[in-house]
């Protein structure tokens, strides 16, 4: 037994923490490729190397995805100080060089000389599709960067084959990825890139991407929805998240078939960045004066939203609360109390529909089966609940809310 707990103890030896062990870098030049101080690592390797995110039978296993800033072209290196059969007879080590052959397209090098030659052609590399959008983000070092959105679609000459590089990125950084079937046509595609000079030259890093799928609307409009939007680890927290989502809305906004604008199973981070961007965009519309707001959320509100905006009643509804907070004061006990309860009012809605529920089940339901549901539906928990939602709510709101001050 002492034996057995001896090799288990030995064998975990060989357990490396996939997330740690895989080195992703977007270079722009050759001195980036042995610095640590450009790698970054994924949020999620799951997807790959199981829900434990472990690759078994290596030590010091280090998984190096290595792209040029622009084209993304790709290395790919598989390293280690040790593997398990060089020690251990009978036991085989995890395939990781499969697993990560399985997600990332053909076309890539293993050879670090070929992959720095490959820099030498990024100045090759323009940005595919329509410019829709141009800003600049202040820099310490460069005084101030330049960035362009594009909207490009898949007939772009080599757009195919770059969108197969760039969405191997998903795999790492959104918790339920998935590759998209690019041979629809009713795919759009939204690319942010960053400007930048070397030797005399413009070159253009990428920095994020956003797919919508345009929904048929009967009789004759469409609904696009926003799919996948990620903002690659070296460009986040500047901005870029905002900028994007805007720049697309407004794009729809200018076309007359287009229904409303809306996003497949959002991330809390993304209705964050969604509400953000839809409050900028209602704050300059009559309809949601500072003078009107007080008098609750109207049909004008809503039909101003949809059709200027192209955004749903649902979305025109926390846009109107938003700003109403930032016209109440909160030191008021009774605007407090009177933007509390319109708050709750919509918050109720689940709660609301349980009681529905309840009532139906009343009279199908045996009295011991009625109480168990009961128990789910405890009034003083529901209140509990419903202030704790509201508490969360508000501390979202006036996270937007100091974000827009800043911005002003």
């Amino acid at each position: 037994m002492a034996g057995v707990n001896t090799m288990e103890k030995k064998l975990a030896e060989y357990k490396c923490d996939t997330n740690e062990a895989t080195c992703l870098k977007l270079v722009r030049f050759p001195e980036e490729v042995d610095d640590d101080g450009t790698t970054f690592h994924p949020e999620y390797s799951h997807q790959i190397f199981g829900d434990d995110e472990v690759a078994f039978g290596y030590k010091g296993l280090q998984i190096q995805l290595f792209y040029t800033a622009g084209n993304l072209s790709t290395l790919f290196k598989v390293k280690y100080s040790s593997k398990v059969t060089e020690t251990f007879d009978c036991v085989e080590a995890d395939d990781v060089e499969g697993k990560i052959r399985e997600i990332i397209p053909a076309g890539f090098t293993c050879n670090t000389d070929d992959f720095v030659s490959l820099l030498e052609k990024e100045a090759n590399f323009k940005p595919f599709g329509t410019l829709l959008h141009a800003y600049t983000v202040p820099s310490e070092e460069a005084g101030e960067l330049t960035y362009q959105i594009y909207k490009a679609d898949i007939t772009c000459p080599g757009f195919q084959e770059y969108h197969e590089r760039l969405q191997t990125f998903l795999m790492w950084f959104i918790e339920t990825a998935s590759f998209i079937d690019t041979d629809d046509d009713r795919w759009d595609f939204f690319l942010v890139f960053e400007k930048y000079n070397k030797d005399g030259e413009t070159l253009y890093a990428t920095v994020g991407y956003m797919t919508v799928y345009n929904y048929y609307v009967y009789p004759d409009k469409t609904r696009p929805r926003v799919s996948q939007m990620l903002i690659l680890p070296p460009f986040q927290g500047e901005g870029h998240g905002a900028q994007l989502l805007e720049a697309v809305h407004r794009f729809y906004c200018s076309l007359p078939k287009v229904q409303d604008i809306t996003a497949e199973d959002p991330s809390e981070n993304y209705v964050k960045l969604r509400d953000y961007v839809l409050v900028k965009l209602c704050q300059g519309l009559p309809s949601f004066a500072a003078e009107k707001l007080h008098h609750g959320f109207s049909a004008d509100m809503a039909s101003e939203a949809q059709d200027k905006l192209k955004i749903n009643k649902k979305h025109a509804r926390r846009v109107y609360e938003i700003l109403r907070l930032r016209a109440t004061d909160m030191s008021d006990e009774e605007k407090a109390r009177e933007y509390r309860l319109e708050v709750k009012r919509r918050l109720f809605g689940p709660y609301r529909k349980n009681q529905r529920e309840l009532a139906k089940m009343r009279k199908c339901l045996r009295p011991e089966e009625l109480v168990s549901h009961m128990g789910q539906m405890d009034t003083q928990t529901q209140h509990q609940e419903l202030e704790k939602s509201y508490q969360v709510v508000v501390e979202d709101y006036r996270r937007i809310i100091e974000r827009l001050a800043a911005q002003a």
